[in-house]
């Protein structure tokens, strides 16, 4: 028996990535995952990976209000409320002070953090007393890379957010924590080290003290200790899951 037998979890961005890896462990665990994104197609192969027995996708932008409603929507007709959130959805991208403009900015923090906050807001009637959320920040938030800098101060936000929800929530039992990623091996990191960026994928990778880039299934581990049990008595804290990038 899995450490989340009969649980039910979502997990924003679910169809690629860490998001991906963590449906994936969360339903090895005993949990039926709900997963979200924006491509349909990636979302029903997500599904077929994960075991279609153990997930249900639901399309749609985190940034849009409506859409999180229908999300959470198809999760109360399961009848079993919500026991584990994990937050993970968000973009990044480059822009240097000089670059950012304010499609750019609106961009990053309409997804990073008012979709962050909304999906949790928009979860609270659903989620069950004890209940696990679990955001996703970044080592990004500490490190200032260069021209990084909108998609850092999203993360930092995130972070912020987590201990005043903690603080908020705890009444219930509700357990709000934070897993910080490092550089870790997904299509976003292609994404946004391809190209003329200032920060190529092995600059990224020589940054970590491990010698080497995370993988996803790394990250899900932590989420799915924290979604967990096992982290009983840990509240609004910040596990970083990085390699030491931010730690040595």
């Amino acid at each position: 028996m899995g450490q989340l037998e009969g649980k039910t979890a979502v997990v924003t961005g679910g169809s690629t990535g860490i998001g991906l890896a963590t449906a994936v462990r969360l339903a090895a665990e005993g949990a039926h995952v709900f997963i979200t994104g924006r491509r349909k197609a990636v979302l029903d192969a997500a599904v077929e990976t994960i075991g279609p027995a153990s997930a249900t996708a639901v399309a749609g932008d985190i940034s849009e209000p409506a859409d999180l409603d229908r999300l959470y929507d198809t999760v109360r007709a399961r009848g079993r409320g919500l026991d584990v959130l994990f937050a993970n959805a968000g973009i990044a991208s480059f822009a240097t002070l000089e670059q950012i403009t304010e499609a750019h900015f609106e961009e990053t923090f309409g997804v990073n953090v008012l979709g962050t906050v909304f999906t949790v807001q928009k979860a609270l009637p659903l989620l069950n007393d004890g209940a696990s959320v679990i955001l996703n920040s970044s080592v990004r938030a500490d490190d200032g890379v260069a021209a990084f800098g909108t998609y850092a101060a999203s993360k930092a936000a995130v972070r912020s957010f987590a201990r005043t929800w903690a603080n908020e929530l705890k009444d219930r039992g509700i357990r709000v924590n934070v897993v910080s990623p490092g550089t870790i091996d997904t299509p976003a990191l292609d994404a946004v080290a391809a190209g003329d960026g200032p920060v190529t994928k092995a600059q990224f990778a020589a940054g970590v003290p491990l010698g080497r880039i995370g993988r996803p299934e790394e990250v899900a581990s932590a989420v799915a200790f924290l979604a967990s049990e096992q982290s009983s008595f840990i509240l609004g804290a910040n596990l970083y899951v990085d390699g030491g990038e931010n730690q040595l």
